[in-house]
């Protein structure tokens, strides 16, 4: 992994004030330049809240509130102002080349697993170093938990929240998700096999769009880091959170993760989706709440949270 220079940050702020629970809240729009790019962010922070959590979103284009270009559910703003409502501080980001920290002719082939990590970690110097916070939880959901185990570590922090976070290598993960496809998986399987010995790969044109040569640099990046192995580093308290409706991240992966680690406790939360509503498993009914902001996010979810962070 790229060596994080200890000061290779600016941030800058501005205030906006929403509306939540009918009260107002002041909510600070922080950028992070580093590598001469910008990552931007918002910083929910109570009066005299001196613990604050890291909140890093999940894989693909999704933005710092959860979302993605056309779904639209605020899983984690929500989450970020229940905490709050708890007196707990928050941080969540737009990972770069997602939403505000978008790049303008974007390079997909110089983009690597290592840079969110890096991102992540510089966050965390940067709510020790600027604001002083005397605690930093960092809470990753599904690909954002390998994210933050790894960066809590490089930098740090005092607590790890896994939200719906693999506990499989994601090369495993994806010959999973393949597999039902008995076809594509005889052909896919041998491409995946190259890229974890980091190789790239000349995918069949009904691949492309998975395995496209501008990918392929940020899939061996990823496929080399094992969450079971990751979490075994971390000698912090950790808090794994699976909901029993996930249709994406499975009850099995938790346990995975929480039977790697000594310094962890395993919170089922039943009826709980991967977008942390309740939601029933029926797959129709459970997709279509990624595309329902209205629904409340899980109380149970926010209430292990905010005691793992404030016991």
């Amino acid at each position: 992994m790229k060596k994080i220079p200890l000061v290779s940050f600016v941030v800058s702020f501005s205030v906006t004030c929403l509306v939540w629970s009918e009260s107002a809240i002041s909510e600070e729009n922080v950028v992070l330049s580093n590598q001469n790019l910008n990552i931007y962010g918002s910083l929910l922070a109570p009066e005299k809240s001196n613990k604050v959590a890291l909140i890093i979103s999940g894989s693909g284009p999704t933005d710092r509130n959860g979302n993605s270009p056309n779904l639209k559910n605020d899983s984690l703003k929500k989450l970020a102002f229940s905490l709050n409502e708890s007196g707990i501080a928050s941080l969540r980001y737009d990972k770069r080349g997602i939403a505000e920290s978008s790049i303008k002719n974007l390079d997909e082939s110089k983009l690597l697993f290592e840079d969110y990590v890096e991102d992540a970690s510089l966050w965390i110097k940067w709510l020790k170093q600027t604001k002083n916070y005397n605690e930093i939880t960092v809470i990753g959901h599904s690909e954002g938990s390998l994210i933050g185990m790894i960066a809590a570590e490089i930098s740090s922090a005092d607590k790890f929240v896994s939200l719906a976070g693999p506990g499989k290598s994601a090369d495993r993960l994806l010959k999973e998700q393949l597999s039902k496809q008995k076809l594509v998986s005889r052909i896919a399987n041998p491409l995946i096999d190259e890229l974890v010995a980091g190789k790239q790969v000349i995918p069949p044109p009904f691949l492309k769009a998975l395995f496209r040569p501008s990918v392929q640099p940020y899939l061996i990046s990823w496929f080399k880091y094992d969450p079971s192995i990751e979490i075994a580093k971390l000698q912090i308290p950790s808090l794994i959170i699976q909901g029993s409706h996930d249709i994406q991240v499975s009850v099995e992966d938790a346990r995975i993760l929480f039977n790697s680690t000594d310094k962890a406790d395993l919170k089922i939360i039943d009826g709980m989706n991967h977008i942390l509503i309740n939601t029933p498993l029926d797959r129709e009914a459970n997709l279509a709440s990624y595309n329902q902001p209205e629904k409340p996010i899980n109380t149970i979810l926010t209430n292990q949270i905010v005691r793992f962070i404030d016991p």
